[in-house]
């Protein structure tokens, strides 16, 4: 006999092989025995997937009701087209469903580290990549034109920075646990209410100071940057297999390492994983054909070296485990006891939050203050994101003019003023010898300047373009960031408010508070550095362009001006 269970909560999918309940529902199970905290069934509308077993009741013994006909799929363009599920609005009376806890296997990202596959160094960057075999590609494509729209709890990271360990234990949270779901999902809720525990080495704690403008992080006493060239077409397996690598040369070591695409994409999900409140730009999209292309290498490189001074300069991500791991491995036999070691990291979901801290006797920050700051942040960051789009599409459009139509056009005012030129050799008369040559040069100076105008965007459009695409990464990230540190207010007034009804001891609200305290140093000293990386990369780049420009109209005028002296001894 099937077994039936009941919906207890309402659940909103939110990945590929999840399925939506709503509370009171009536669901069939496909089995009684949960994967990692998950369990597996439709729900009334015939849908089929996952779903969490803590949010459900299993119904034994009972007999299992004819499920009903699925309804009519939605109008076309609806924005939830499974099954007709919309999700309720906040509610704020209380109520304590557990919290979620880690994606099972099944899902579309599956931690390597379950796995000691000796052929992990298989091809990923290729065409015959699935979804489950490629843990960031969502991550870093599902928002790339999207911008930084939503900050009310609409727009999550898909990557595995949203899967922890589960946490026994309640949490009082809205009934509509999405309102929360990055806090939740991050580690965050557990962390506050004090019930992640674990061993904190001294090399894991991450330190939050209060510096002259407020919470930054503690600078890195080491700093140290990377280089990658010579990108090189290599084969495995007697040349059935072709990869790109690339070299690497950390200044801290001095010992130049070899990379793939894949070793990059390894290292951002792991990041992505362990730093919940840190923003790490995405790398370089996939692409499954053209990869061995010299135009494609080319940008994949630029794209990467932009990732890495991002990595390098920010004061945690540089000294990660997997990240120096990533830089200093130079033998092949210790990578991969490395990077399980890495994948093995206990200081992730909610213990990451225990390597948090902040000086003794530094102030407790007002509640206030911190929301003040992060709106004026969310407005600055909209607008910021409007900027980039606005002009990547301009600087987009205005490369692909140079490219064609400048060129094009230049060529064309070349091409009419050689043809007077050939007329005038018609003529036959002596003195006017000077006078053709002269034209024939202004028409050859005119299809040289097309061809500079064609080259140009590579000098100073594409690099401010390359900037843009991280710092839309950068601006996705943020939503998720600001959530986890939402919800840690939400149980500050919570418990506080507990207090005042007598279901809660003073000295346990306290400690929610200081809990609290620690992600909001955390958060202000991120957007703190994001600022200070900002005005560093855009001030820079800006000079870059400007410079490129200058010497750009220098080059033109110089070949309009080599042209004006053949008419000088014409």
């Amino acid at each position: 006999m099937a077994l039936r269970a009941r919906a207890l909560y309402d659940f909103r999918a939110e990945n590929p092989g999840e399925v939506s309940l709503r509370e009171s529902e009536f669901l069939t199970l496909c089995s009684d025995q949960d994967i990692e905290g998950w369990l597996e069934g439709l729900n009334s509308r015939g849908e089929r997937g996952l779903f969490p077993a803590s949010y459900v009741e299993v119904l034994r013994g009972e007999p299992v009701s004819p499920q009903p006909p699925p309804p009519p799929p939605p109008p076309a363009g609806s924005h939830y087209s499974t099954g007709g599920y919309e999700p309720t609005q906040p509610s704020y009376h209380i109520v304590s469903p557990p919290p979620l806890g880690l994606r099972p296997a099944s899902l579309p990202y599956q931690s390597s580290q379950a796995s000691d596959d000796d052929d992990w160094d298989d091809e990923w960057d290729d065409s015959s990549s699935t979804a489950a075999d490629e843990p960031s590609t969502a991550a870093h494509t599902s928002s790339f034109y999207g911008g930084f729209h939503d900050y009310d709890g609409s727009r999550y990271r898909t990557s595995t920075a949203s899967s922890i360990s589960s946490h026994k234990g309640s949490a009082t949270v809205s009934r509509n646990l999405n309102r929360f779901s990055a806090f939740v999902k991050s580690g965050g809720e557990a962390f506050v209410l004090g019930e992640a525990a674990g061993f904190v080495r001294d090399g894991d704690k991450l330190c939050a100071v209060h510096g002259a403008d407020g919470p930054e992080w503690q600078e890195n006493p080491h700093p140290f940057s990377c280089t990658i060239d010579e990108p090189t077409k290599q084969t495995k397996f007697k040349g059935m297999k072709s990869y790109i690598s690339y070299r690497l040369l950390p200044t801290h070591t001095g010992q130049p390492v070899h990379r793939r695409y894949k070793h990059f994409d390894w290292l951002y999900s792991r990041l992505l994983e362990k730093f919940p409140l840190i923003s790490v730009p995405r790398i370089p999209e996939k692409q499954a054909t053209g990869r061995f292309e010299e135009d494609f290498i080319s940008k994949r490189r630029k794209g990467l070296l932009w990732w890495m001074e991002h990595m390098c300069s920010h004061p945690v991500l540089a000294h990660s485990d997997a990240f120096q791991h990533f830089l200093t491995c130079t033998d092949d036999k210790a990578w991969k006891p490395g990077k399980r070691k890495c994948e093995r990291d206990d200081m992730v979901g909610a213990n990451f939050f225990l390597t948090l801290s902040v000086p003794p006797g530094v102030p407790i920050l007002d509640p206030h203050d911190v929301e003040g700051k992060l709106d004026g942040f969310k407005t600055f960051a909209k607008r910021m994101d409007d900027g980039v789009m606005q002009l990547n599409q301009t600087a987009g459009e205005f490369a692909r003019k140079q490219a064609a139509g400048f060129r094009k056009e230049y060529q064309k005012v070349g091409q009419a003023i050689r043809g007077l030129g050939q007329a005038f050799e018609m003529d036959q008369v002596p003195f006017s010898s000077g006078l053709n040559r002269a034209m024939a040069f202004t028409g050859e100076a005119y299809d040289a300047i097309g061809e500079m105008f064609a080259q140009q965007p590579r000098q100073d459009l594409d690099p401010i373009m390359d900037l843009l695409a991280v710092y839309q990464g950068h601006l996705a990230n943020f939503p998720d960031i600001i959530h986890v540190q939402r919800g840690a207010l939400t149980k500050v007034r919570e418990s506080k408010k507990h207090v005042e009804e007598g279901k809660m001891e003073l000295q346990k609200a306290n400690d929610i508070q200081e809990r609290c305290n620690v992600i909001c140093y955390a958060t202000l000293a991120e957007v703190h550095h994001f600022h200070k990386i900002r005005v560093r990369d855009f001030k820079s780049q800006m000079q870059h362009f400007l410079r490129q420009q200058i010497s750009f109209f220098q080059k033109v005028t110089l070949k309009l001006d080599e042209a004006l002296q053949k008419y000088d001894a014409a």
